[in-house]
């Protein structure tokens, strides 16, 4: 356990000590359902039975019960009726009637839950003064209802609705400050496809808490070198990077495409990407492999544009194919008026909790961005010295994840990869792990020791991976392999793979490749 504790130490040293959060109770949040539909009261109520909501922080109004509605509707079914509800009930106590924000605030967050219109329709007849002054392509007054709501505290009726309203609190990395009495409100919502999907949120946010958010990270670029797009490509590097330092397995593509249908991405505790108009790639499989509390977002100007449909746009279809949380935009922003991925990394990963992280990552609001998820959720919070025992206490077979931090993070720290193959191999480790297993053939990759690679990425297709897990040990297998002039070897790994997996989306090229290694084999033969 002595260089248990050595690399645990570092962890605490580098990665807690900067900001150290503890998770809120319901007590922070108001509920808002549509009273109009029944599943959105369904939804509510199992979020405040998880969350301890307390009953006098639970509202239902009668809302439209389609995704757009109107300003007019906006004001007086939606925005004043709460701001009454929160001043009738002292969750925001204003200190006179010409008060323009709270003195005191019981609540940081509002939850929106399905059924709760997702849009604030364009409305042509709204002229405010010095409007021409707006540029002509944000000039618009329609906005996602969550923006709009966030600023909800103010009771300022002259507060421009025309284009976006520049966000104060971006950057910002004093949470004290995301607060009602200086002007926010943390708005997101529990929503998708279906009450089930929207429901089942909280469920999985609170398993990640408990058990911590684990799995592998992916972040798909466009290769960006110049050029006004380039910012997202930049955003998305840095988040990247961040969750490097914080001790995933991360995969950085950088080519134009996005992940192709056949990438093998297993395990998915992290994805940022961009720019598909649709959900696409390995997204588009029967089965995605999201972990427990994942998160998932690819920006794209419609990503939000509905949150009903399994395959249009991706906030949806990734909430449908197992995402704990998202964000995506209801209309088009232009892409300064998105959230800043590197920054939600950058503060979610040091232990914000997801609402104050997708805020503060905004640099507009009253805009077209929608936070979809439990905003009291907070994976980072824990010392993972405290996280890592938990489970060792509870036989967890989630330990295998936190060896694989301890791994990474004293990778990140510059420790031979020579000197960390031990530490994979002794007792403390399973041995029975494929995710392990994997670790250690990496880590004989970097060593250069291509026997023991391959030997430990043969162990590990024995110990019942993923599906997509199993895909990626093939190829790197077969890789490594051909890499010692292994021909016969490779193709026959490769063959046995065509015949275990038949629903592996591309044959032809299988086929190809089985072919080339065969060639290959039989001229060295000859």
């Amino acid at each position: 356990m002595r260089f248990l504790k050595h690399t645990f130490c570092f962890l605490l040293l580098c990665l807690i000590a900067p900001v150290l959060c503890y998770g809120e109770s319901g007590e922070a949040v108001v509920v808002v359902y549509n009273s109009n539909l029944p599943a959105s009261k369904e939804v509510a109520e199992h979020y405040a039975r998880r969350r301890h909501v307390p009953a006098a922080q639970i509202i239902g109004l009668a809302l439209p019960t389609e995704e757009i509605m109107s300003r007019s509707d906006y004001r007086e079914e939606l925005e004043q009726p709460l701001l009454t509800f929160l001043e009738t009930n002292q969750l925001l106590v204003y200190s006179g009637p010409k008060a323009v924000t709270p003195s005191e605030s019981k609540i940081r967050y509002a939850v929106l839950c399905y059924g709760v219109p997702l849009r604030i329709a364009e409305d042509g007849s709204l002229i405010e003064p010095g409007e021409e002054k707006v540029r002509s392509e944000i000039r618009r007054n329609g906005a996602a209802v969550d923006s709009e709501l966030c600023h909800l505290p103010f009771r300022d009726a002259s507060l421009p609705l025309t284009g976006p309203a520049m966000n104060p609190f971006y950057r910002a990395t004093n949470v004290a400050l995301l607060n009602p009495t200086r002007g926010l409100l943390m708005v997101s919502r529990l929503d998708g496809p279906s009450p089930e999907i929207a429901m089942h949120l909280v469920d999985k946010a609170m398993d990640a808490e408990t058990n911590g958010l684990w799995g592998r990270a992916y972040f798909d670029l466009r290769g960006l070198t110049e050029g006004p797009y380039k910012m997202g490509d930049d955003w998305i590097g840095e988040a990247a990077e961040t969750a490097r330092q914080y001790g995933f397995d991360t995969v950085e593509d950088k080519k134009a495409e996005t992940f192709p249908v056949t990438f093998p991405m297993s395990q998915i505790a992290l994805y940022a990407g961009w720019y598909d108009w649709n959900i696409s790639g390995p997204f588009t499989r029967p089965k995605v492999e999201f972990m427990p509390g994942a998160f998932a977002y690819h920006l794209q100007s419609f990503s939000a544009v509905t949150l009903r449909s399994t395959t249009k746009s991706w906030c949806g279809p990734l909430l449908a194919a197992g995402a704990t949380a998202t964000m995506g935009c209801v209309d088009e922003p232009y892409l300064e008026g998105t959230p800043n991925i590197g920054i939600f990394f950058s503060r979610w990963l040091s232990g914000f909790s997801f609402g104050e992280a997708a805020y503060v990552c905004q640099e507009t609001i009253s805009w077209q961005t929608t936070v979809i998820g439990d905003p009291l959720y907070r994976p980072f919070g824990e010392d993972p010295r405290a996280l890592h025992m938990a489970l060792l206490r509870r036989h967890s077979k989630l330990i295998e994840w936190s060896h694989v931090r301890v791994v990474n993070r004293d990778l990140v720290l510059g420790v031979n990869p020579s000197v960390l193959i031990p530490y994979l191999k002794g007792k403390d480790a399973p041995q029975d792990s494929a995710v392990l297993t994997e670790k250690l053939a990496e880590l004989y990759q970097m060593a250069g020791q291509t026997g023991q690679e391959i030997a430990a990425l043969r162990k590990a297709l024995k110990l019942y991976p993923t599906a997509q897990q199993k895909t990626r040990l093939t190829f790197t297998l077969v890789e490594a392999l051909r890499a010692t002039g292994k021909w016969t070897d490779a193709a026959a790994v490769l063959e046995n793979f065509q015949r275990t997996t038949p629903d592996y989306p591309d044959q032809a090229a299988l086929n190809e490749k089985i072919w080339s290694l065969e060639a290959h084999s039989s001229a060295k033969s000859r």
